[in-house]
C-alpha cells in the first residue's frame, strides 16, 4: 500500500529535522522567531529556517510539528534531532548551557570567558583572579555623573568617594585637633592655625588619582582588558558597551560578574538633585562647603559630620528617627553624644520637605525647611551646603537584567 499524505508529510519534516543540525520552523512575519535566528546567528551557529508561512503545506506541516511535539506554536526549534521548544525555551536553554551542549562543544565561540560589569573593589578583584587562571576576561568600568556632574576613575566607591578620601579628611581633622592639645602639652604658636580645604582635596584626588593608575596598570599586567564604557545586556551572553561619547561597542562572553556597587539615595523633595550634594560629590568638591547640613543618621552621614567640624566648619545633621539604625544603640547615642561635646549639631525627629536656593556661589546660600517626624511643626534655617546621606541603591536597574531573565527584588 504506497504511503498516506500524512506520512509522506511526516516523512518530509523528519528528514528536515534529521538533515540539519539546527531546524528553525517559522513564520516570516513573527517577532519571536526572528528572536531565535538572531541568536543562533549570533553564536554562529547555521541553521535551516522553514517560512511555514510561505508553503503551500504550511498550515498541514504545523499540524504535524504539533503531533510530533505537542507544540502548535512558532518558532519550534530542533538541535541535532532533539526538539528544543519556542522561543521563551530557545532563550533558557541558552542561558543554562543546555543549548550549548546541544550544539556540541565547540560550537558557540565567545568574545571574552568573562566580562566583568564594575571596576571596584569586587569586579577588579574577581577579574585578576580569573585572569590567574588563564580566563579571557574583560572589566567595563562606567560612572554615571552624579547631578552635580562629579565623576571618577576606576577603583569603585572605597577608592574614589569612600573609605579612602573619608580617612585622609578625618586624618586632616585628626592633625587640627592635636594642633589644638598641643598647648596642654607646652606647644606655643602665636600664628592664627587655620585650615585650606583647597590644598587638602587637592592632595587627596592626586592620591586618588595615583591609584586609579595603579589598578589600570595591574589590569594591563594581568592582560585584563579594561574598558571606561557603560555594560548593559541585549541578550544572553552580549552586552552593550556605550563610551562617554556615546559610542556603543558589543561584546559576546561565556559568563558575567555584575559588581556595580551601590550609589547615594535622593529624598525626592524640591530641590534635592538641584541644589544638594551627596557623598559622591563632597571629596572632590571644588570649595570649601561652609555651614553644612547633613541629612541622615548613617555611618556615612555622622563621619562626613565629624571630619567637617573637625576642620572646623559649622556642621548639623537632621536625623529622622535614631542613629545608626541597625547598630547597637547603646554604641550609637554614645557616638553622638560624643560628637555633641565636639561641635556637631543635631536636629532629631525633623525631615527635610524643600531645599532653595537663596543665592549662587561656591558656596551659596540654601534655604531649607523641615518637618517634624511627629507632629505638624515646621522648621527654617538657612546653610552654604546641603549633603545627603539616607542610605544607597545597587546599580542593578539599568543593565538590562530583565533581557536576559534577571528579577530584581525591589
Amino acid at each position: 500500500m504506497p504511503p498516506t499524505g500524512r506520512e509522506l508529510l511526516q516523512a518530509r519534516v523528519k528528514e528536515l529535522i534529521d538533515s540539519n543540525r539546527v531546524m528553525v520552523f517559522s513564520k516570516s512575519f513573527c517577532p519571536y522567531c526572528d528572536q531565535v535566528k538572531e541568536l543562533f546567528s549570533s553564536l554562529g551557529a547555521e541553521y535551516q529556517a522553514l517560512e511555514l508561512d510561505e508553503c503551500d503545506d504550511g498550515t498541514a506541516i504545523q499540524e504535524t510539528l504539533h503531533e510530533l511535539t505537542g507544540q502548535r506554536t512558532v518558532p519550534n526549534v530542533f538541535v541535532n534531532k532533539t526538539h528544543v521548544g519556542g522561543c521563551d525555551k530557545t532563550l533558557k536553554a541558552h542561558k543554562d548551557g543546555s543549548l550549548a551542549k546541544l550544539l556540541g562543544d565547540n560550537s558557540v565561540t565567545y568574545d571574552y570567558d568573562l566580562i566583568v560589569i564594575g571596576g571596584g573593589s569586587g569586579g577588579l578583584a574577581c577579574s585578576k583572579e580569573a585572569a590567574s587562571f588563564g580566563k579571557k576576561v574583560m572589566v567595563l568600568d562606567y560612572v554615571v555623573p552624579t547631578p552635580k556632574g562629579t565623576s571618577w576613575g576606576l577603583g569603585g566607591t572605597c577608592v574614589n568617594v569612600g573609605c579612602i578620601p573619608k580617612k585622609l579628611m578625618h586624618q586632616a581633622a585628626i592633625l587640627g585637633q592635636s594642633l589644638k592639645d598641643s598647648r596642654n602639652f607646652g606647644w606655643e604658636y602665636e600664628e592664627q592655625v587655620k585650615h585650606n580645604w583647597d590644598t587638602m582635596r587637592e592632595a587627596i584626588q592626586n592620591y586618588i588619582g595615583s591609584l586609579n593608575w595603579g589598578y589600570r596598570v595591574s589590569l594591563r599586567d594581568k592582560q585584563v582588558r579594561y574598558e571606561n564604557a557603560y555594560g548593559e545586556f541585549v541578550e544572553p551572553h552580549k552586552i552593550k558597551a556605550t563610551n562617554k561619547r556615546g559610542k556603543e561597542s558589543f561584546f559576546t562572553a561565556e559568563k558575567f560578574v555584575v559588581a556595580t556597587g551601590e550609589r547615594p539615595r535622593y529624598l525626592n523633595i524640591p530641590g534635592d538633585k538641584e541644589y544638594c550634594i551627596t557623598s559622591d560629590d563632597l571629596f572632590s568638591l571644588p570649595y570649601c562647603p561652609g555651614k553644612t547640613l547633613v541629612v541622615g543618621a548613617s555611618y556615612v552621614a555622622l563621619e562626613c559630620a565629624g571630619f567637617l567640624a573637625g576642620l572646623g566648619l559649622d556642621a548639623t545633621v537632621m536625623v529622622r528617627s535614631i542613629l545608626l539604625r541597625g547598630f547597637d544603640q547603646e554604641m550609637a547615642n554614645r557616638a553622638g553624644a560624643y560628637m555633641e561635646t565636639h561641635g556637631v549639631k543635631f536636629i532629631k525627629q525633623f525631615v527635610p520637605i524643600s531645599v532653595e536656593l537663596l543665592e549662587e556661589g561656591t558656596p551659596g546660600r540654601l534655604k531649607v525647611t523641615a518637618k517634624a517626624t511627629e507632629g505638624d511643626q515646621i522648621i527654617e534655617d538657612e546653610y552654604n551646603t546641603v549633603l545627603i546621606a539616607v542610605g544607597r541603591d545597587a546599580c542593578t536597574r539599568n543593565i538590562g537584567l530583565e533581557k536576559i531573565g534577571v528579577k530584581v527584588n525591589e
